[in-house]
């Protein structure tokens, strides 16, 4: 019995020592920050901007906030993930973020400093926010396409779609127990509590990587011959171009986030002016979400062999393009709550596919820079979703009223019936340009990939590497 299957012996479907570890540190690390990013919307939207009609505008800012450090710090975080050991390299940003995140306790009032919340505008409070948030964001971009990596080196191929699903139920873990812990923790203890919970989660995280052992990272030599930072940079640019695989991912992606950055924009929103309900219960359409993402991801581990990881990639698309149209139309939370589970369902089989499909057509020493090429170019997307969404809402649209055929629609409605029809859009483009795709095999470089390759195997060190759709 080789050591793949003694450790899924012991382990179970968390596969072996490393990856449990790995799996524990991060689900606990992703629930602090669901609670986290829960507790800062309702920080902005019902206390620090609360009645002021530039509220959905600042929301949609600290979405924006997250997203540039991905655009600019993400591309050469990605080179770098490469050079460095990557396990020493998520250390350094877990110890760094578990020190950045409690300096924003002063702003709630807590430890006898009130009086530094209460001298301060509310713009400005908005803006350390902001700050504190963009250098956490920052820290993230060398984690994350070092997760990937390192995930790839203590798991073998033919059991990658299964991480990918456990993957997905880390996020229906978290959405499930992060944003409905958030609001009765930020109404009743205010939000130094998601303060503390998310650096601490931090710790630990710092804790389980500790304790891994990984193989020993190994300096490329011939690294010392080419140090070009940008040939590197390019080099992981070159996959995209080159590999068809890729370049559908990447599209595909992109265009998903030029309609879902939309929701997440409004989605507080939506809920006190489309559903009626108060703000208290705005966590729990993130954490239904996460059941169903949960639920979709046991699917889709079970089905994914028998369906091909882009089949479930369209397909779950486009369900979820329709059923966001669906949602749009409603006006109550428990059917909100029903469709909001199915979406999740659909959200966790694109997030299934799309990891296996970046893993096998991409070489070990471009991954790092692969993850960090994609993630910004659909935060990108993301962010002209989300600033559009915010500014139109609060601007253009602001008491927008209109009907066609007996069906109303108001500001929030129509951003997010547009938003699915893009959606949709996505899911097409994804059937049409992976049609010919074979799913189980790796995908063999072309002559550009292979150009690429070999500019890389001058660099300076191989990593190890992190989420994608």
């Amino acid at each position: 019995m080789d050591t793949i299957t003694d450790a899924r012996a012991r382990f179970g479907p968390l596969l072996n020592r490393n990856f449990a570890l790995l799996w524990t540190g991060g689900t606990i690390s992703t629930v602090g920050d669901f609670t986290f990013d829960t507790m800062l919307l309702l920080w902005i939207a019902t206390t620090i901007a609360r009645g002021q009609t530039w509220a959905p505008l600042a929301v949609s800012g600290l979405l924006v906030v997250v997203a540039i450090p991905t655009i600019l710090v993400g591309p050469l975080a990605g080179v770098f993930a490469d050079r460095w050991d990557g396990r020493r390299t998520m250390l350094a940003m877990d110890a760094i973020r578990t020190l950045l995140i409690p300096l924003l306790v002063p702003l709630t009032g807590a430890i006898h400093l009130s009086f530094i919340s209460a001298a301060l505008p509310a713009r400005t409070q908005i803006a350390l926010i902001y700050a504190i948030v963009f250098l956490s964001t920052c820290c993230s971009q060398f984690c994350n396409p070092c997760r990937i990596g390192v995930l790839r080196d203590v798991v073998k191929e033919h059991d990658q779609p299964h991480a990918s699903s456990m993957t997905q139920i880390t996020m229906a873990i978290s959405m499930l127990v992060g944003p409905p812990i958030a609001a009765p923790l930020y109404f009743r203890l205010g939000p130094q509590a998601a303060l503390v919970a998310d650096a601490a989660s931090f710790a630990v995280s710092f804790t389980a990587l500790l304790l891994m052992r990984v193989p020993r990272f190994v300096e490329d030599q011939s690294a010392r011959n080419e140090a070009d930072f940008f040939a590197e940079l390019r080099a992981g640019a070159r996959l995209y171009r080159d590999s068809r695989t890729l370049k559908a991912v990447l599209i595909t992606g992109i265009v998903i986030m030029l309609g879902a950055g939309a929701l997440n924009a409004l989605d507080v929103f939506f809920v006190r002016w489309n559903l009626h309900t108060s703000p208290t219960l705005y966590g729990w359409l993130a954490g239904i979400q996460g059941a169903g993402i949960l639920a979709g991801a046991i699917l889709a581990s079970a089905f994914v062999e028998r369906l091909g990881v882009a089949r479930l990639l369209w397909g779950s698309t486009i369900l979820a393009g329709f059923l966001t149209i669906v949602f749009a139309r409603l006006t109550s939370f428990v059917p909100a709550l029903a469709v909001t589970f199915v979406i999740g369902v659909a959200v966790a089989g694109l997030n299934v596919a799309a990891q296996p499909l970046l893993l096998r057509a991409t070489p070990r020493h471009l991954l790092g820079r692969a993850t960090a090429l994609l993630n910004p170019a659909i935060t990108l997307a993301s962010v002209i979703s989300i600033a559009l969404a915010g500014w139109l809402v609060s601007t253009v649209l602001h008491g927008f009223r209109a009907s066609a055929g007996g069906v109303f629609f108001g500001p929030i409605d129509t951003v997010y019936t547009v938003a699915g029809l893009v959606i949709i859009a996505a899911g097409i483009y994804a059937m049409v340009a992976l049609r010919e795709s074979r799913p189980h095999e790796q995908e063999v470089p072309s002559a550009g990939v292979l150009e690429a390759a070999t500019i890389a195997a001058q660099a300076e060190a191989v990593g190890s590497s992190t989420q994608a759709l």
